[in-house]
């Protein structure tokens, strides 16, 4: 063994592995805890796989804005294997232990089509049922949205989904849940981790003996029936004259969104074949990256929606909690198609569900709807056009938009969105859900067609009365340890030393959300109201210097190896006409690429 860590120490001081892999690789060699992954660590040594293993080691995985989440390896601190993934069940497991004198705990687990998810998803169930949890789980590929409802359903104690979302084939991970159906919130996060991280014996029994004795339920079939019923509430009166073509990405959609639709009287609902089957390599998928966020994912799907003559195109991600949608630009048979971005169907839904809600009187008088801090400001405009009110100071992450719900009281919640293609509608669940969402997309594209208009169209409609709001995004890849060492760098550098101007437009102030901190640039300090997180906003001005509610920004992803710049275009019409409206358009377009490029520019150097 000495001769082994020798080996460790002579790679560091040789700048082949990092100080911090030096030292997680020496745990994973002397400590019992991790002895059964010695012979994998030791042949990695042996064959002197340095670079596999700074990637594996270089920090310990951490829980982001989605659970804990990464590439699978065999080992590593830094990886998703059997023991990453076990300690985040055991902390999970023990913290709740030590919250609770009650015998009678249970836990829901789900899992997803990517490699390895049912073997992780047993393990997370001998592990609880190892602690003296009941777990109800659900045999067979099933959304996201299904595991927060059954957590819900059951009465669980917690919940577990084995998915990494639209991540790459790689990738894998586990996002807890706690009693209320939404991702772990404050303080029980910290606590959850702290137990991870200190986490020593991982308790477990055999999963098919666990099953034998009834420690294991499962209740798929139940889940899918009750589950749909709930969101068949939301399957209201209105045109169902639409042809739908509906693609799961190779993932879990399938199981859900082509049956709902169809329920909801939807009769022409087409799932697209060379996405059909459950892949976790998405092997017909541009790049295998099945994110509806990428228009690119659509571009076969629209080929053969035109073909048949249909009037919508759906997606969902892997574990179906994100919805994305192309359409034609107009009614005509001949029209060309585009995708919808995340901020824009978000306004679509959100005018659509209070518009929707209030002509059936059914309008709570204490309505409201939730955004996160980075998705679009048009969202408060059509909500408050409606008298609705929107909470909106909340940071990226669907769990914090399913704790506001409990917080502001859920017989006023009305819809949540968030940019990055996450909705909800109902109390039935606390997570974004892709499922409901294709169903609100279809009815809307059903009415819009009855009154013979697209869904451009009415976003035009929208922008017409409210003004332009277009965003963009920019994703910077920081890998490894370099990258995590660069992306703390730029953070530091934009906080200490921000520009006063970013292409032409000066900088009037900078929200700093993990200080709370709002600085103008005229020096003025002012604290800010706001749960602390790392992230950055930029508020610009227009040309003459004047609030014009343009922004950036900016903040390292909570679940993948990138800093990302959110850019927020805005300008008012001076006249409600569709000229007016190309020429704010225009503008604002050309605004944010000069933005994009002068940012890009930042991000390289630093």
């Amino acid at each position: 063994m000495d001769s082994y860590l020798n080996a460790v120490e002579l790679a560091k001081s040789q700048g082949q592995i990092t100080e911090s892999a030096a030292k997680n690789i020496a745990d994973w060699l002397s400590q019992p805890r991790y002895s059964e992954y010695r012979p994998e660590l030791l042949a990695h040594i042996q064959r002197a796989d340095w670079k596999k293993l700074d990637d594996a080691f270089w920090t310990i995985i951490p829980f982001g804005t989605g659970g804990r989440r990464g590439r699978m390896y065999p080992i590593g601190s830094n990886a998703i294997n059997d023991r990453t993934i076990g300690e985040s069940a055991q902390g999970l497991a023990d913290y709740i232990l030590r919250q609770t004198n009650s015998g009678n705990l249970s836990c829901a687990i789900a899992y997803d089509t990517r490699h390895r998810s049912r073997h992780f998803a047993e393990l997370c169930a001998s592990i609880m049922v190892a602690n003296g949890f009941q777990v109800i789980f659900l045999d067979g590929y099933r959304a996201t949205p299904q595991l927060s409802y059954a957590v819900r359903l059951f009465g669980c104690s917690c919940g577990i989904m084995v998915t990494a979302s639209h991540n790459p084939p790689s990738d894998n991970a586990v996002k807890v849940y706690w009693s209320t159906g939404g991702q772990v919130l404050p303080p029980h996060d910290e606590e959850i981790i702290e137990g991870v991280m200190h986490c020593e014996q991982i308790r477990r029994v055999d999963f098919q003996q666990a099953v034998a004795q009834g420690n294991v339920k499962f209740v798929t079939q139940e889940v899918d029936e009750k589950f749909q019923q709930a969101a068949l509430k939301f399957a209201w009166n209105g045109s169902r004259d639409a042809k739908i073509v509906y693609s799961p990405l190779h993932g879990v959609g399938g199981f859900v969104v082509p049956s709902l639709l169809r329920a909801a009287g939807f009769a022409n609902v087409l799932e697209y074949g060379p996405h059909s089957t459950p892949d976790g390599d998405f092997p017909n998928v541009p790049g295998h990256v099945s994110n509806p966020e990428n228009p690119a994912v659509f571009d076969a799907i629209v080929e053969y929606a035109k073909s048949i003559g249909a009037d919508i195109a759906l997606a969902t991600d892997p574990d179906c909690d994100r919805m994305g949608c192309s359409c034609p630009l107009t009614l005509d048979p001949d029209s060309s198609w585009a995708t919808i971005n995340g901020n824009q169907l978000g306004v679509l839904l959100t005018d659509y569900v209070i518009s929707k809600r209030k002509a059936m009187g059914d309008l709570p008088k204490d309505a409201y709807v939730i955004k996160t801090l980075v998705t679009t400001e048009m969202t408060r405009r059509v909500a408050e056009s409606y008298g609705v009110r929107c909470e909106g100071n909340i940071h990226v992450g669907f769990k914090w938009i399913a704790g506001l719900i409990d917080t502001c009281g859920p017989n006023g919640f009305v819809f949540g969105t968030e940019e990055s293609h996450g909705y909800l509608i109902g109390t039935y669940a606390r997570d974004k859900d892709g499922a409901v969402a294709c169903l609100l997309m279809a009815q809307l594209a059903a009415d819009l067609k009855a009154a013979g208009k697209t869904l451009h169209q009415r976003l035009d409609e929208l922008m017409i009365q409210h003004g332009v709001y277009i965003e963009d995004l920019i994703n910077v890849q920081m890998e490894g340890s370099q990258g995590m060492a660069d992306m703390k760098n730029l953070m530091a550098k934009l906080r200490s030393s921000p520009p006063e101007s970013i292409a032409g437009l000066k900088v009037l102030a900078v929200r700093d959300y993990a200080s709370l901190v709002r600085k103008t640039s005229q020096g003025v300090s002012e604290a800010m109201q706001a749960p602390k997180s790392n992230m950055l906003i930029l508020e610009l001005g227009d040309s003459e210097g004047s609030p014009s509610g343009n922004a950036i920004a900016l903040r390292p992803s909570g679940t993948e190896p990138k800093i990302k710049f959110y850019l927020f275009g805005h300008e008012l019409l001076k006249t409600a006409s569709t000229e007016a409206l190309a020429q704010a358009k225009k503008k604002v377009t050309e605004r944010l690429h000069a933005i994009k490029k002068e940012l890009a520019s930042v991000a390289v150097r630093g």
